[in-house]
This record gives C-alpha cells, structure tokens and sequence, in this order.
C-alpha cells in the first residue's frame, strides 16, 4: 500500500467507481480527491471495472493531465501551443526557468517546492500568453507579471507549509 495516500486503495476505488461510470470519470474523481491517481489503486480500479491493469495504467500514463504521485506546492503549467508560442511563451519560458532555477518537464520529487509543466493550450488564445499556477488560470502574462503572480503563490506556500 502506498504510504502516502491516508484511504486504503480498496476504499478509495470502491468509493469512485459507481456502476455505469467510465473510467476516466472514476480516475478523474480520484485526482480530484486526492491531487494525483496512487499506483496501488491500479489494480483495484482494474478489478472494480473489469479492466487489465495495463489498460488502466495506459490510460493514466497516456493523459498528461493525470499524475501518480502528489504535485508540487507551487505547479506552473505554461501553455506552448500555437498561439501563446506566437506571443513569445517561449521567451516566457526561459524567463520561468532562469527565475525559479527549474525545467519545464523534468521530473519532480515527491515533496518538491516548484513543479514546471508544459501543456497544450489553456483555452486563452486571444489573451495569450497563458499559464495555470496551482489550478488559477492566468493571462496576457509578462515577465514581470509572472515574477509576481509566483513570488505570491511561493509567500502562500512558505506561510502554510
């Protein structure tokens, strides 16, 4: 069992998994609690919904927006699609990694303070450059922008944590 998550994986899965529910509602409904899908609710998931546990695992490991183990406090998910890259997110996001000394798409350990993730439009394009920091939906972003929408969420963080 998976230290980290406090609800056995049984539970966790007999609680979402409703009959008639797809699975990637019930993995939704997972992360939605939890704020990632733990390896060990893999094979009961795939029990629940009469799946392999490769089929489940494909599904998880397939979606970018899935993630198996807790994100980091601060999580910074820049948009690099057409329309943002025309608006200069990729100077944005040299700009990003200089400032918080991390890379886009690297892996993260578990406990890590500043998570940076590249994904593939936030819906914004007419106010692009957009980005997502800790689910709050930005736009029209600047290096100076961005450099105070983060010192703030690092201030919540250093506050709660």
């Amino acid at each position: 069992m998976d230290d980290s998550i406090a609800i056995a994986p049984d539970q966790l899965v007999q609680r979402h998994a409703q009959p008639g529910m797809s699975l990637l509602a019930v993995l939704h409904a997972i992360q939605d609690e939890l704020g990632y899908v733990p390896p060990a609710a893999v094979a009961p998931l795939a029990r629940a919904l009469n799946l392999s546990r490769a089929e489940v695992h494909g599904v998880i490991t397939y979606y970018h927006h899935f993630r198996t183990q807790p994100a980091a406090q601060v999580t910074v998910q820049l948009c690099r699609a057409e329309a943002c890259r025309s608006m200069g997110t990729e100077a944005l996001a040299r700009h990003i990694e200089t400032h918080t000394g991390c890379r886009f798409d690297a892996e993260h350990q578990h406990g890590a303070t500043v998570e940076l993730e590249s994904v593939y439009c936030l819906g914004q394009c007419a106010l692009s450059p957009a980005l997502m920091l800790n689910g709050t939906l930005h736009a029209r972003i600047t290096p100076q922008k961005f450099d105070a929408i983060f010192a703030a969420a690092s201030k919540c963080v250093e506050v709660t944590a």
